[in-house]
């Protein structure tokens, strides 16, 4: 299948527009997981250094023997390399796992503002970007307060990766990013324990356009801008959640979907909560 359309970060740097999340799998379902995601379409595959599966995901792409420049992996590091110094450590660690020698999409995993020290990895981060280790920098997790920290310091991320599906829409926080052109990027992108697929509102809309529950709020992700990272192993799956670039929801449709957003807390808070 054809690979995904991409989108044209604040740098300049393509990202694919959806990728394949891979938390919670294990190195061996995360390499099968990759292989069978790159036969689907996938170019941008999501790990952590946190997820435990970088190995997986190196794994994965050495199977696919694709051309390493059609390939986009994003990854993360822990809150122990909070400093310069740290990231430039994380980032050859890191690397050593997943076997290779730059990283397309570079991530703090969670601000931890508690011990202040995001802005000087973020510092570490560009310097890693500048050498041409990195191609794309960003963080994760990050709320307004976060990232005005860094725009206070003169430092903007290409990327903000958060929790984000129609009932948690971010609109705030997408706001901030549009005005200081930073990407989107969702993870849970469709919810959690299946709740958010069952919607009326959503099951009505697939029912209308011949899709699944799951195409649908991907859609509204994409057409909103999103970059989705939804996990599966399932070959079927991956290929059910990538094939939507073929029909468009509509304006109302859109609307109609955002609504959904009825203030949930999120799944975490991250002012106390991170690693």
């Amino acid at each position: 299948m054809s690979p995904a359309p991409t989108l044209t970060l604040n740098n300049g740097v393509q990202i694919p527009a959806i990728g394949l999340g891979t938390w919670p799998m294990n190195n061996s379902e995360t390499a099968d997981a990759v292989t069978a995601a790159a036969d689907a379409g996938y170019r941008l595959f999501d790990t952590a250094e946190n997820y435990e599966n970088e190995v997986g995901v190196g794994e994965g792409i050495r199977r696919t023997g694709l051309p390493r420049e059609d390939i986009f992996i994003t990854s993360k590091f822990n809150k122990k390399w909070h400093s310069y110094d740290g990231a430039h450590r994380a980032f050859e660690a890191s690397t050593a796992r997943l076997g290779l020698e730059v990283i397309d999409l570079y991530l703090i995993h969670w601000p931890n503002p508690e011990q202040n020290g995001y802005p000087d990895a973020f510092r570490g981060l560009r310097a890693l970007q500048q050498s041409g280790q990195v191609r794309a920098i960003g963080v994760s997790n990050f709320l307004p307060e976060h990232l005005q920290r860094l725009f206070d310091e003169g430092l903007t991320p290409q990327v903000n990766q958060t929790q984000l599906d129609p009932t948690h829409n971010r609109s705030d926080l997408r706001s901030l990013h549009r005005s200081r052109g930073i990407l989107t990027e969702a993870w849970s992108p469709l919810g959690r324990d299946g709740g958010l697929l069952a919607e009326p509102v959503i099951t009505a809309i697939a029912r209308e356009h011949g899709r699944t529950a799951s195409q649908v709020v991907l859609r509204w992700h994409t057409q909103n801008g999103i970059v989705p990272t939804p996990k599966s192993g399932n070959p079927q799956r991956q290929l059910e959640n990538i094939s939507i670039f073929d029909f468009e929801l509509s304006s109302a449709e859109l609307a109609a979907l955002t609504a959904l957003d009825v203030g949930a807390p999120l799944r975490f808070d991250a002012v106390d909560f991170g690693h």
